[in-house]
């Protein structure tokens, strides 16, 4: 007996007979709307009713199946926040403030820890957290009402926790550098976390920060593989150029470090002691490494990912995964997330403190002074007769 049902199309919602209807009960996208993009999916939502499924209904399909050349393009839309300050109370982090002036990321790294808050907007942590963009132009204003307020406990802020602050929207709207000057303007202690060169083009404000101990830039470097890098992080920077940027900071006076994170077992953690080595020569005086979350959306992701650009290692990946997570894909207890459990984990982490000890990073940590927080007076103010 034929009967009919509502399924989603690509984008448009259409009502199809069951009854000899090729169906595929996943998310794949079209081959040519992933080019460039890390992401091979588009799930929606794990808080959306409706799944969007792709269907082969006879009639040849969109005609980005076809070989039209036709790819998936970025879209950006505002966000109207009310307040650019987020709050977290994570022992596990180094900071319990940070400003993201953008939502999604254009750089596309497949192992995002991020991906899963897209979400919450009603998006696809897949391939809508790389293409659906948010930025918030009225950042840096936001950010000066907040400082001003008389509660106001000043505590270094980061920059790049959720999304990076200097993806490829940066170069065009300029809200990271807004929020900069606002932060130097106050005098007020700021932590930055990129995989951009284009950091490099606010060392004007960020010496100038570096000489009174308000700044610090960490570079996260993955691989010095420049093909590998290509396809995890298709849309940032290759890695000599984040070793430059590394350099270029440095030179400057700015207080450089670099994240080795994520660290894939038997996919770049091979890498660490030479990604700590290039690093150290390029500059950097910190470094920190992080092991691979797969948390929520991104674990499937991830697995995608790895069946078309690993399939000769995804298994034993998976597997090691697996060893450094309790048997789960994914363990989220505080003080394990970031580094595992278990001997591989251990492994990892004893070739960490043998490289930096070798190496001379992490002598001495950097801690970015407060005291010197002050609003500067605004047009009209009564200036102070103290």
């Amino acid at each position: 007996m034929e009967h009919n049902k509502n399924i989603w199309r690509d984008e448009e919602f259409v009502d199809v007979p069951v009854e000899g209807v090729e169906i595929d009960f996943t998310t794949r996208a079209a081959p040519d709307s992933i080019r460039g993009r890390g992401a091979r999916s588009n799930a929606v939502g794990r808080y959306e009713k409706e799944q969007r499924l792709t269907v082969d209904d006879g009639w040849g399909g969109p005609a980005e199946w076809q070989g039209t050349g036709r790819a998936r393009r970025t879209q950006v839309s505002i966000d109207t926040s009310r307040s650019i300050i987020a709050r977290n109370s994570s022992p596990d982090l180094g900071f319990d403030q940070s400003i993201n002036p953008y939502r999604g990321c254009e750089h596309g790294c497949i192992y995002c820890f991020a991906r899963p808050t897209h979400a919450w907007l009603g998006l696809s942590p897949g391939l809508d957290f790389e293409t659906q963009l948010f930025m918030k132009p009225d950042a840096a204003a936001l950010l000066d009402s907040e400082l001003r307020k008389p509660g106001y406990a000043c505590k270094t802020i980061a920059l790049g926790t959720n999304t990076d602050p200097y993806q490829p929207l940066e170069r065009e709207h300029g809200i990271t550098r807004s929020v900069l000057k606002v932060l130097q303007r106050f005098n007020h202690p700021v932590g930055i976390v990129t995989k951009s060169d284009l950091v490099t083009r606010d060392i004007d404000i960020l010496s100038d920060m570096a000489s009174r101990g308000l700044v610090k830039v960490a570079l996260s470097v993955t691989t010095l593989d420049p093909g590998l890098a290509r396809r995890m992080e298709p849309r940032a920077a290759t890695p000599a150029k984040r070793l430059q940027a590394v350099a270029q900071l440095a030179s400057a006076g700015i207080p450089v470090g670099v994240l080795a994170a994520p660290m894939i077992p038997s996919l770049n953690e091979p890498e660490m002691e030479d990604i700590l080595a290039a690093s150290r020569t390029a500059g950097a005086t910190e470094a920190g490494y992080i092991m691979v979350r797969l948390p929520l959306e991104i674990t499937d992701l991830f697995q995608e990912w790895l069946a078309e650009e690993a399939p000769n290692r995804a298994s034993r990946i998976m597997k090691l995964i697996r060893e450094m997570r309790g048997g789960r894909d994914y363990d989220a207890r505080f003080g394990k997330r970031m580094t595992g459990t278990g001997a591989y984990a251990a492994m990892v982490a004893k070739r960490f403190r043998i490289a930096t000890a070798r190496l001379g990073l992490n002598e001495r940590r950097l801690r970015l002074d407060a005291t010197q927080f002050q609003p500067p007076p605004r047009a009209g103010d009564q200036l102070s007769l103290l």
